[in-house]
């Protein structure tokens, strides 16, 4: 693997070097894995030590480490705004060469004469693109894609295998899709017959409006609105495996961890964070830079810049306090019962 200097690594990164600039780099681990010629990132004062004791000789540090380059020896740290930003450039600069998909189409692919094809689009194995369907200029899309009557993918896009946009999606500008996810279903969305004997399907008529810059995880669904159309804004990344129920209105620059699920008509405000397997009710609203945490299941909506958790969620100290309180719980009872056999 082609490698770097810890100086030219500072230089890329925008960091001040403390220690020999000529030290070798040829990849990047976490501390407890990384080699001689390999760059890790320390987060606080508290795992220098640690990093000492490992292998590696060139660590990302934050400003605020206080270090002594007389006691580096042959190691060299990198002083950084933040570690974990200087490491996801770092590791831009080792990431293996992307799979592409060259300019033009695929003889396989199957696509409807009244579809518009920009400049530069590629599209690959056994794609299919329905009637009347848009697609911007540089957009790629892999083997397998399908993409169904009216729908429109702005410029520079990239959808992985074996997407899905279901009508009348529509997609902006440098978007990435991953593999299988399924935008534009049919919503959940059920009714009893008037004798009581059957379940109707009700109708969902609009689609899914993405917003530009988004990105959007493998094997996650997207349903179509009933009334109008499910929307993700500008900027917001949705993790692999989620479930984003019909007429669901997501703001900008949210993010949205693996299996959280949002059931219909849930309204996210902008900067919203969702951990992982948070579960939201139908036609609850989360505040703008809201913040709740993993395993939450929100019942009731939650104002803006508030952070919750638990089950159901509420303000997070009061869910913590409550988690520790449960924690004493056999203590308690074994002293209740020593009370008891007392008195």
């Amino acid at each position: 693997m082609a490698g770097f200097t810890a100086q030219e690594i500072a230089d890329r990164v925008g960091g001040e070097l403390i220690g020999p600039g000529d030290l070798p780099v040829r990849g990047a681990s976490p501390l407890d894995a990384a080699g001689a010629d390999q760059i890790t990132f320390v987060r606080d004062q508290r795992k220098i030590e640690a990093w000492r004791q490992s292998e590696s000789r060139v660590a990302l540090v934050p400003e605020k480490v206080q270090i002594d380059a007389a006691d580096l020896g042959n190691r060299a740290v990198i002083k950084v705004p933040s570690p974990d930003a200087a490491m996801a450039q770092v590791l831009g600069l080792f990431a293996p060469p992307k799979v592409v998909v060259e300019p033009g189409i695929h003889p396989t692919a199957v696509i409807a004469e009244s579809a518009t094809i920009g400049s530069g689009v590629a599209v690959g194995p056994y794609c299919v693109i329905g009637r009347d369907v848009t697609i911007g200029d540089g957009t790629a899309l892999h083997g397998r894609v399908s993409i169904m009557d009216r729908c429109t993918v702005g410029s520079a896009c990239e959808l992985f295998p074996g997407v899905v946009l279901r009508e009348d999606s529509q997609v902006g500008e440098q978007t990435m899709i991953h593999a299988n996810a399924v935008i534009g279903s049919d919503g959940f969305g059920y009714t009893p017959s008037a004798d009581g004997r059957q379940i109707i399907k009700i109708p969902h008529l609009c689609g899914v409006t993405i917003g530009a810059y988004v990105e959007i995880g493998a094997g996650t669904c997207i349903d179509r609105g009933k009334f109008s159309p499910t929307t993700i804004g500008d900027g917001t990344k949705i993790d692999n495996m989620c479930q984003i129920g019909h007429n669901a209105r997501i703001g900008r620059g949210c993010l949205i961890a693996g299996q959280a699920g949002l059931a219909g008509s849930v309204t996210i405000g902008d900067g919203v964070q969702l951990g992982g397997n948070v579960g939201v009710r139908d036609n609850v609203s989360i505040g703008d830079g809201a913040q709740i945490a993993a395993y939450a299941a929100v019942m009731e909506d939650v104002p803006a810049g508030a952070a919750y958790g638990g089950y159901p969620a509420q303000e997070i100290r009061q869910a913590l306090r409550e988690v520790a309180a449960v924690r004493k719980l056999p203590d308690l009872i074994k002293q209740l019962r020593t009370d008891r056999d007392k008195s």
